[in-house]
């Protein structure tokens, strides 16, 4: 059985805004609720656009909402696949080449993704892939990491 600590909560102030949905393909919404209930628990703000999230959708509200983070979220297996599709389309785009854009969940049909598969990923331009294990802790620090770089941007 494994124990987690609770999260505590950021800064009054210190909270990001976070961009959240699931690849196109992805019709679950459990982990959508999971992941926002574990950022907000971390002071951020979550906008959930929910599962089933056409790429042009993800731009959109990109546009719209600024966001200092997209989180992407897939369990059905073809994150990989969709996430690099999701991807093209925000780094196509010059106004969002620099949010930071994560993904993680089952990406891959066959279980834990290869190291090329992490790596085509990253080309396409994740800032950080949590492949199918991934625990809570990893990605509160890379949040936190995310926290320092915009507090240094903006100083």
């Amino acid at each position: 059985m494994t124990v987690l600590a609770p999260v505590q909560p950021a800064a009054t102030g210190g909270g990001r805004t976070v961009l959240l949905g699931t690849v196109s393909s992805d019709a679950h919404t459990w982990n959508l609720v999971y992941l926002q209930l574990l950022l907000e628990e971390a002071g951020h703000r979550v906008i959930n656009l929910g599962a089933c999230v056409p790429e042009e959708l993800f731009a959109a509200e990109c546009h719209r909402s600024n966001p200092d983070l997209v989180v992407v979220s897939s369990v059905n297996g073809h994150g990989c696949t969709d996430g690099k599709r999701l991807a093209a389309v925000l780094r196509a785009d010059p106004a969002l080449a620099d949010v930071p854009i994560v993904i993680g969940g089952k990406l891959g049909v066959d279980g834990s993704l290869t190291g090329a598969q992490v790596a085509e990923l990253f080309a396409a331009g994740y800032t950080a892939v949590f492949d199918d294990g991934a625990d809570r802790d990893r990605f509160l620090e890379y949040l936190g990491r995310l926290e320092l770089v915009a507090a240094d941007r903006s100083a």
